[in-house]
């Protein structure tokens, strides 16, 4: 027993020297990072509110504001399919106590089947109004019943539940079976949200598409009044109701529920969810949640939610006030309402009714007392025999089909790319990472020295005006002449990692330079593991999805980071003119690559165990820590390899 506790002793204060040996910033604190990314999103947001104060003083100025916040949201939605013969189908009917349901599956694109329920009242004898319900998060999607959708019904609305991507019979991520190969739908969606990224659009936006084909759908029929059009959601449906209702202007009244707040209150308190939740650069255009339902306005828009819900109630109150003075300003008041339950995330009865009779108002011009119902579940209420529309149908088209098929279509733009000069290419290169290459003058700070046998150890924290400090251990051999050279080692598990290897090792020097360094949210600025749910898959989910969101992708910051590495060489004494090699490995790859091509002074990159090309984020989106390899679009014009082949062999790979 002695022994184990001197051993376990023993672990423990080499555990505690490895964590602290090796730091080089001034400060400790693990929120840095992350603090430092809202803060430039409260510029953003600080930044949208006076826009937004300053469109309140008439009616002329309002409506302005709404038509740029609309043209700015169809720009981030990105290119989507176009709009062809749905191939619609009813494929059943379930009976239900003064309603009925049909099963329908159409193809919103070809291949791509939509499953849906349609919920109408029986005996009616007149084009009805209807909505689109969109599913909130549960791997069922639209299940065996809704029984928003059967109130709805039976108050005289017609309403059509539709299977999201990954939700219901469309999975995406299953066995020959249709068993997910998933946890659940929040982790399906950030994984599949990858590969729509890359080409330039987002889950968000192929959920909008498919509701908006539902439209499609519904207005193809004689029974449904076309003018009389509306859409609510529950939680990540009300997410997909807010981004319809922004961009589908055939919707007249909208009820969002559980999910109306403030982007910047959210990302600040809870950080991001899942992928179907945001579209990159909300925050650097400006768009708030409550614009989404602005560019509606003024249709009638409801916001349901708990006042206990996790979804940040002050976040909804002030969205809410928002909509509230706008409405005013257009002089329509009674179109905007606010209705918060004594709940949490859910839907009890007076929820439920206050958005029937909000529908009835604006939807059917009826004011009159509801018609109750009791609780329904239907049997039999798939739309396909298999239970999944990629088992049933043998030219349905998966995600990673759709996702390849529109990187083959890309193919002559990233040959194009590579026809370009330097400066083209370098140009494309930024605006793919979010950056300006720096101008702004380094400041180098001494944090430590220390004599090691036959080596002098340095500790630098590196700043540049606008970016996080970069923290750098530089070790410098007494066997140095001035023709050794520099070697920057990046290792995705940290600096301290490496340099623990490093010295377990007694290795002789050969007169070779080493620095060390963490970029920007790995090592001494890393975020903390418990506040990036597993389910997400990314170890740094929250840095990863916030920096998208203002338009800063977390590779292209690192970018400037490295820049700052090879300023720091170039201004220091004794690093200065001499030849600059890169070991890099992990989510340190493509960092390096792109920085190759931006800055000459690196001499050499070496990589191992690294990304080599997006496209297999799209034949395998089963992959951990891809959000932060992810640039936008950037598979419009180019591709990993293509960098490496432009880099003339100064970028390699040793595995």
């Amino acid at each position: 027993m002695k022994k184990t506790i001197v051993i376990l002793t023993a672990l423990l204060l080499c555990s505690q020297s490895f964590a602290q040996n090796y730091n080089a910033l001034r400060f400790r604190q693990p929120l840095a990072f992350h603090q430092y990314l809202i803060c430039g999103l409260h510029q953003q947001t600080m930044e949208r509110d006076r826009a937004l104060a300053d469109a309140l003083k008439k009616k002329k100025t309002a409506l302005q504001y709404i038509t740029d916040v609309r043209q700015r949201m169809k720009s981030l939605i990105g290119e989507l399919p176009e709009r062809g013969d749905l191939k619609a189908q009813i494929v059943g009917r379930v009976q239900g106590e003064g309603f009925h349901v049909e099963k329908i599956v159409f193809q919103s694109e070809p291949g791509r089947y939509v499953t849906a329920h349609l919920y109408l009242p029986d005996n009616v004898d007149r084009r009805l109004p209807a909505c689109v319900e969109m599913c909130g998060h549960g791997l069922n999607g639209k299940g065996n019943g809704s029984m928003l959708a059967y109130r709805m019904a039976a108050n005289g609305i017609a309403v059509m539940v539709v299977d999201p991507l990954s939700q219901g019979e469309r999975l995406q991520l299953h066995d020959r079976q249709g068993t997910p190969l998933t946890r659940g739908v929040t982790t399906e969606h950030t994984l599949i949200d990858v590969p729509y990224l890359l080409l330039g659009s987002s889950l968000a936006a192929q959920e909008y598409f498919d509701n908006s084909r539902a439209i499609d759908y519904l207005l193809t029929r004689s029974d449904i009044d076309p003018s009389r059009i509306g859409a609510y959601g529950f939680s990540g449906g009300g997410t997909q109701a807010a981004y319809l209702a922004a961009l589908d202007e055939r919707i007249q009244c909208t009820c969002v529920a559980l999910f109306f707040s403030s982007r910047e209150r959210t990302l600040e308190l809870i950080g991001p969810s899942d992928g179907c939740q945001q579209i990159p650069n909300e925050g650097s255009l400006h768009i708030e949640i409550a614009d989404m339902a602005l560019m509606g306005a003024p249709r009638p828009f409801l916001v349901l939610d708990g006042k206990y819900d996790f979804v940040d109630h002050w976040g909804a109150l002030r969205g809410f006030d928002d909509l509230q003075r706008v409405y005013t300003t257009l002089g329509y008041p009674e179109r905007v309402r606010q209705y918060y339950a004594e709940d949490g995330h859910g839907a009890p009865l007076d929820v439920q009714r206050e958005m029937v009779s909000w529908f009835r108002r604006w939807l059917a011009n009826d004011e009159s007392p509801l018609v109750d119902v009791a609780p329904w579940q239907g049997k039999d209420m798939n739309c396909t025999k298999r239970g999944q529309v990629n088992l049933e149908y043998p030219d349905a088209r998966s995600v990673t089909d759709m996702t390849l098929a529109r990187m083959e279509h890309y193919a002559g733009q990233r040959s194009a790319f590579l026809q370009k000069d330097a400066a083209g290419i370098q140009a494309t290169l930024c605006r793919h990472l979010g950056i300006t290459l720096p101008e702004q003058p380094i400041e180098i700070i001494p944090t430590g020295k220390s004599a090691l046998r036959d080596i002098t150890e340095l500790r630098f924290q590196i700043n540049r005006e606008g970016e996080m400090p970069v923290p750098c251990v530089v070790r410098i051999p007494d066997s140095t002449t001035p023709q050794s050279i520099i070697q920057i080692h990046l290792c995705e598990q940290g600096k301290s990692w490496y340099l623990h290897e490093q010295d377990s090792r007694d290795a002789v020097s050969d007169g070779t330079i080493i620095i060390a360094a963490d970029l920007r949210g790995i090592g001494e600025t890393s975020d903390p593991y418990d506040l990036n749910p597993l389910k997400y898959w990314n170890r740094d989910y929250r840095l990863s999805a916030t920096s998208l969101h203002i338009g800063r992708p977390l590779m292209g910051q690192r970018v400037i980071d490295l820049i700052t590495l090879l300023d720091f060489c170039t201004r220091q004494p004794l690093l200065q003119k001499r030849h600059v090699e890169v070991f890099a490995d992990g989510v340190y790859g493509p960092v390096v690559t792109h920085t190759a091509l931006l800055d000459k002074r690196i001499g050499r990159a070496i990589l191992t165990r690294t990304l080599r090309t997006w496209r297999t984020y799209l034949e395998n989106p089963m992959q951990h820590d891809m959000l932060c390899n992810v640039l936008p679009g950037v598979l419009r014009d180019y591709d990993l390899p293509d960098l490496v082949r432009l880099s003339n062999g100064r970028v390699r790979y040793s595995d």
